[in-house]
């Protein structure tokens, strides 16, 4: 297996390098969640720190349908954009609405205040469920950056006792999937995100579940 470097935090066992390299290797029964790259080439507009902040491999939704091809009937939920064509058998469809935080240029007229969340597979738990989540959060740690409680809601529906994200930028579903009591197996190339996720997993796990 080809990876630059692998570290073990409690039950959280987590990958810098490309997560092909990766994927083939999770045998065990686990559900995908992930923030993938929507491949609507996406720049964040805010002033701050994030402002003309890029996401890898998100030019097109090539690196997106390559790990949903390798995970193959599996479970998995990822996120998405209506700019975007939507993954090959998807089951359902959510709505994430993030509210009035992160709404971006307020100026521009309807500008939307929504993403969608794709489910794939089979092997979910629990009773019908509202087809529009609404969880606010703010970017500290990564441009894109996915609310605990949203990614919490949605490992609560997942079978599996594994949670693997491919594309785990700074560590939120590994925080999610710690509060969640799930095992969890993450990947980042960015080697500064990779680091602040290690750090983020490492003082909840030391912290213990304060959610």
């Amino acid at each position: 297996m080809t990876y630059q470097r692998k570290e073990v935090i409690g039950n959280a066992t987590l990958y810098l390098g490309d997560c092909r390299e990766v994927l083939p290797k999770i045998t065990q029964e686990a559900a995908l969640v992930s923030d993938v790259p929507y491949g609507v080439a996406y720049s964040s507009g805010w002033d701050n720190r994030f402002r003309n902040i890029g996401i890898a491999n998100d030019h097109d939704t090539t690196a997106r349908d390559a790990v949903l091809f390798e995970w193959g009937g599996r479970p998995a939920i990822v996120f998405g954009s209506w700019k975007a064509t939507r993954p090959k058998n998807v089951k359902a469809l959510l709505i994430w609405d993030k509210g009035t935080v992160g709404m971006g240029d307020l100026s521009i007229p309807w500008f939307p205040s929504t993403e969608e969340i794709y489910i794939i597979g089979s092997g979910w738990q629990g009773s019908r469920v509202s087809s529009v989540l609404r969880y606010t959060g703010r970017n500290e740690h990564h441009p894109t950056e996915k609310p605990i409680a949203l990614m919490r809601h949605l490992i609560s529906r997942c079978q599996a006792d594994t949670i693997v994200d491919p594309f785990m930028g700074s560590g939120s579903t590994g925080v999610a999937a710690f509060a969640e009591k799930r095992s969890f197996v993450g990947c980042e190339i960015n080697q500064d995100y990779f680091d602040i996720a290690c750090r983020r997993i490492e003082d909840c796990q030391r912290q213990g579940n304060l959610f």
